[in-house]
C-alpha cells in the first residue's frame, strides 16, 4: 500500500488499515462550445497577467482557435464541473498568481517541500463547505492533493481527498520544489512548485494548484504538466484527479476489550477525466444542494434536488442517509423515523431552498471501505497494487445501518455471554440457599426441617 507519514504534533495515526473497495458507476457527459461565461469574480484577484515569468509566459503561439470549448459532466450529483481548455481565457482567470499576494500570508511548508510522501495539517480562516459539511482543517500532501477526512490514518490516498493531480510526487528531490498556500479569509490555495515524480525525474516538473472558497467552489489549476497525466505510472502511486467523500463506522469489538473497529465507507467520488488536463487547463467544481443544507422538516421533505431527504426530529437534522452523520443517523434510529416522511406540524412550504428546482440524476450509492483498528498490536497490509483498491466488496450497506460478518460474530458472542452470566447467577442462588437452610436447622433443631432430615438419616 501506499503510505504517509504525518507531521510530528499531529493526533494519533491509525497504524492498521485495510483498504476493500467497490466502484460502479457510468458517466456521461455533453460538449458545448458557445456556454455562458461563468462569474470570474475569484481569489485570483489582483493577479496582473501581463507581469513577466509569470503565467501567461507558458501560453501557446498566436493564430489558434480561441472559441471557447467547456466540457460539462453533470454525472457527479454532489458536484458539477466544468473543465476548460488551454485556449480559454477562463484557464488564466482561475489561475491564482500566488507570487503578487501578499508575502505574510503566503506560506511555505519547510518539511513537505523537502520529504517524500508526508502530510500535514493546515488550518482554514473560514468554513469551506464540502458535500454539504463544514470543515476547518484540512491535511496538505506531498502527493498532489489534500486529505479532508477527521479520521487520520497513514493510507491517505483511498477515501476522502481533494486530488488536483494524485502522484508519486516527491519534493525532496529538487531544490527548487517547493509546497505553498496562502489563505486571504474567503479562499485558501495550495499550490505544487515545481514538483517532480520520484520514479521518473526525467519527466520534467509539475506546477498545479487546488483553490477552495468559502461558498464550496474548488478549482484545480494547472500551470505546467510536461507530459500527459495518462502516462504517468501507478506502480508505486495511485494516479487520481477528482473528489471523494466517506462516512466513519465505529464498531465495538466485545471479544476483545477497548478495542474498536473503524470503517471507512466512500460513498462518492468524482473522477474528472485525465486526458483533460494539460498545460494551462483549468477545472472549476461548483457544488449542487445537498439535504444538509435544510434546516427544518417541511422543506427537508418535500425538496426536489435529486436526493431521497428525509428528517429526523430527534437530530433536528436533514439528511439521504449517507454522509459525514451516517453513525449519528443510524443509532439515534433516523432510518425507521424516515419512512414515514411525515413532519410533526403542518409542513411549512414557505422556505424554499435555493436551487430547488434543480433537476439531477438519480443517485447512485457505490461505497470503498477503508477500515482501522484500535488498541490492535498487529498489522494487516493489502497485497493488492496501490492502483487496485479492490480487494473486497463491502458487505450490503442497508438503510437501518452498516451490516457486516463481524458485526453478526459480536451479536452472536453477546447472546452466549448473557446465558453464561445467568446460569452463574442461578447456581450461586442454589448454593446461598442451601447454605441459609443448613444455618436455620443448626440453630432449630426441633423444627420439621430438621426432624426430617434427622428421620431420613
Amino acid at each position: 500500500g501506499v503510505f504517509y507519514e504525518v507531521v510530528q504534533g499531529f493526533p494519533r495515526v491509525e497504524e492498521n488499515v485495510q483498504v476493500d473497495s467497490y466502484v460502479s458507476s457510468h458517466r456521461w457527459r455533453r460538449h458545448s462550445e458557445s456556454l455562458k461565461s461563468v462569474d470570474t469574480n475569484r481569489a485570483s484577484m489582483g493577479q496582473d497577467s501581463s507581469e513577466p515569468g509569470g503565467f501567461t509566459d507558458l501560453l501557446l503561439e498566436e493564430g489558434h482557435d480561441n472559441t471557447t470549448q467547456i466540457e460539462e459532466d453533470t454525472d457527479h450529483n454532489y458536484y458539477t464541473s466544468r473543465t476548460y481548455g488551454p485556449y480559454d481565457s477562463t484557464s488564466r482567470d482561475l489561475w491564482v498568481n500566488i507570487d503578487q499576494m501578499e508575502k505574510d500570508k503566503v506560506k511555505i511548508h519547510g518539511i513537505l517541500s523537502n520529504t517524500h510522501r508526508q502530510a500535514a495539517r493546515v488550518n482554514l480562516s473560514f468554513d469551506f463547505p464540502f458535500y454539504g459539511h463544514f470543515l476547518r482543517e484540512i491535511t496538505v500532501a506531498t502527493g498532489g492533493f489534500i486529505y479532508t477526512g477527521e479520521v487520520v490514518h497513514r493510507m491517505l490516498t483511498a477515501t476522502q481527498y481533494i486530488a488536483p493531480l494524485m502522484a508519486n510526487f516527491d519534493p525532496s528531490v529538487s531544490r527548487n520544489s517547493t509546497v505553498r498556500y496562502f489563505d486571504n479569509g474567503t479562499a485558501l490555495v495550495v499550490q505544487w512548485d515545481h514538483v517532480h515524480l520520484q520514479d521518473n525525474y526525467n519527466l520534467g516538473s509539475f506546477t498545479f494548484q487546488a483553490t477552495l472558497l468559502n461558498d464550496g467552489r474548488i478549482i484545480f489549476g494547472y500551470k505546467e504538466i510536461p507530459v500527459a497525466v495518462t502516462q504517468i505510472s501507478s506502480t508505486n502511486h495511485p494516479v487520481k484527479v477528482g473528489l471523494s467523500d466517506a462516512f466513519v463506522v465505529v464498531h465495538r469489538i466485545q471479544q476483545i476489550p477497548n478495542v474498536r473497529r473503524r470503517t471507512i465507507y466512500e460513498y462518492h467520488r468524482v473522477e474528472l477525466q485525465m486526458s483533460k488536463i494539460t498545460n494551462l487547463s483549468a477545472v472549476e467544481m461548483i457544488p449542487l444542494p445537498t439535504c444538509l443544507q435544510f434546516t427544518s422538516c417541511g422543506p427537508c421533505v418535500t425538496a426536489q434536488i435529486g436526493f431521497n431527504c428525509s428528517w429526523c426530529s430527534k437530530l433536528q437534522r436533514c439528511s439521504s442517509g449517507f454522509d459525514r452523520h451516517r453513525q449519528d443517523w443510524v443509532d439515534s434510529g433516523c432510518p425507521e423515523e424516515s419512512k414515514d416522511k411525515i413532519c410533526e406540524k403542518n409542513i411549512d412550504t414557505t422556505e424554499t431552498p435555493p436551487y430547488s428546482t434543480t433537476t439531477l440524476l438519480p443517485t447512485t450509492t457505490r461505497f470503498r471501505v477503508l477500515t482501522t483498528t484500535r488498541g490492535s498490536t498487529t498489522s494487516h497490509l493489502p497485497t493488492s497494487l496501490p492502483t487496485e483498491d479492490d480487494t473486497k466488496i463491502a458487505l450490503h450497506l442497508k438503510d437501518n445501518g452498516a451490516s457486516t460478518d463481524d458485526s453478526a460474530a459480536e451479536k452472536k458472542g453477546g447472546t452466549l455471554h448473557a446465558g453464561l452470566i445467568v446460569g452463574i447467577l442461578v447456581l450461586v442462588l442454589i448454593v446461598a440457599a442451601a447454605i441459609l437452610v443448613t444455618v436455620y436447622m443448626y440453630h432449630h433443631p426441633t423444627s420439621a426441617a430438621s426432624l426430617f432430615f434427622i428421620e431420613v438419616r
